[in-house]
C-alpha cells in the first residue's frame, strides 16, 4: 500500500494521523527518579483529560506545563523533538473550567488542524488510556480494587495480584470491489446505515470475533451485513481509534459474487458504485462520503484513484 494518494503526493488521511509516532519510553515506565525528573522539567508537555475527555481552545488540541497541570492520574506518553508529553487524568467533577467545554475527542478528530496531526499519535494514546482507566474500576478477575503501575499502564489488583493491561478490539474495515481492477466498469460496495441520513455511504466494517482470522472476518462481516460473497483479501494498513477501544485494520476485498441482499440491522441499504457514479453522485451531493482523518476515507480514495468531494 502506498502512504499516498496516486499521482496527488497527498499524504493518505489516516496516515496523516499516526505518521509521527513519539518515543514511547517503555522501559522508563518502571523508574520513578526518571518519570519525576521529566515531570520537573518545565519544557514537559501535559495533556489534562477529565474522564476521557479533552477541551480544546478554539478547536484546537492545548497542552499545559507540569506546573499547570491539576493533580490527578499521571500517565507518560513519550518524547518527540526532545521534549517528554505526559497527559493527566482527573475526574469529572473535579476538572478545571465549565463542564459544556470537555468534549469526547471524537467530535473533533475529524477536523484536526495540521499542527494537531503532528501530537495526534500522542493524544489517541492519551485518550485509548484513559477510556480504558474509566472503564476498568475493579479486578475483572476477583472484583477486588486496581492500583495503576508503570506510569499509568498496568492496573494491579491489591486483592488477587492480577495485572491489567490496556487493550485495543481489533476491527476489520473493507472496500469491497468488482470487476477488472483499474478498469471503468470495476464497482465499490458501500454501504449506509439505519442510523445515517439518506445519502451517507461508508466502507463496511465490524468487530473480530475470537478464533477468528482477519481475513475471515471480512469474509463473514461482509456476507452477513450485505449478502456479498468476498473470496481474495488483502491487507491496506491501520489506524488507532481508542473511541473508546478499536484497533481499525483496513483491507480490500474482491467479491466472486454480488448480489445485495442487506441484513436490515447494521445496514439498511448498499450500493455498487464505479468510480464515475461515485465521482458524479459525490459532486451532486447525492452521496456523503465519510472525510476527515478516517481510514475508511483512505480506502475510498486510494481505490478511486484520487480525491472526492462530499464529506461528513
Amino acid at each position: 500500500m502506498t502512504a499516498a494518494l496516486p499521482g496527488t503526493g497527498r499524504v493518505l488521511p489516516h496516515v496523516a494521523l499516526s505518521q509521527h509516532a513519539p518515543d514511547r519510553h517503555g522501559a522508563h515506565r518502571t523508574d520513578d527518579a526518571w518519570l519525576d525528573e521529566r515531570w520537573a522539567d518545565p519544557t514537559t508537555r501535559v495533556l489534562v483529560i477529565a474522564g476521557a475527555r479533552v477541551r480544546p481552545v478554539e478547536g484546537r488540541i492545548t497542552w499545559v506545563s507540569p506546573e499547570e497541570a491539576p493533580e490527578g492520574l499521571r500517565l507518560l506518553l513519550g518524547e518527540r523533538d526532545g521534549v517528554q508529553h505526559f497527559a493527566v487524568i482527573v475526574e469529572p467533577a473535579e476538572a478545571p473550567g465549565d463542564k459544556d467545554e470537555w468534549v469526547v475527542l471524537r467530535s473533533i478528530v475529524q477536523s484536526l488542524a495540521d499542527a494537531d496531526l503532528v501530537d495526534a499519535p500522542m493524544v489517541l494514546h492519551a485518550i485509548g488510556m484513559a477510556e480504558w482507566h474509566w472503564s476498568t474500576r475493579h479486578c475483572p478477575r476477583c472484583g477486588g480494587d486496581l492500583e495503576p503501575r508503570q506510569a499509568g499502564h498496568v492496573l494491579h489488583c491489591t486483592s488477587c495480584g492480577k495485572d491489567q493491561f490496556p487493550r485495543s478490539d481489533p476491527a476489520v474495515i473493507m472496500v469491497v470491489t468488482d470487476g477488472e481492477p483499474g478498469s471503468a466498469e470495476e464497482r465499490a460496495l458501500m454501504g449506509r446505515s439505519p442510523l445515517w441520513p439518506r445519502g451517507r455511504f461508508s466502507t463496511l466494517a465490524g468487530f473480530v470475533e475470537p478464533g477468528e482470522t482477519m481475513e475471515d472476518a471480512v469474509r463473514r462481516e461482509v456476507r452477513e451485513e450485505t449478502g456479498v460473497v468476498v473470496g481474495e483479501v488483502t491487507y491496506f494498513g491501520s489506524q488507532p481509534w481508542p473511541l473508546p477501544a478499536s484497533l481499525m485494520v483496513g483491507f480490500v476485498a474482491r467479491a466472486t459474487m454480488t448480489e445485495i441482499d442487506v441484513d436490515g440491522s447494521e445496514i439498511e441499504e448498499a450500493q455498487w458504485f464505479t468510480r464515475e457514479e461515485m465521482r458524479t453522485e459525490a459532486e451532486s451531493g447525492r452521496l456523503v462520503l465519510p472525510g476527515g482523518v478516517s481510514i475508511s476515507r483512505s480506502l475510498i480514495e486510494s481505490w478511486y484513484g484520487g480525491s472526492l468531494p462530499g464529506q461528513w
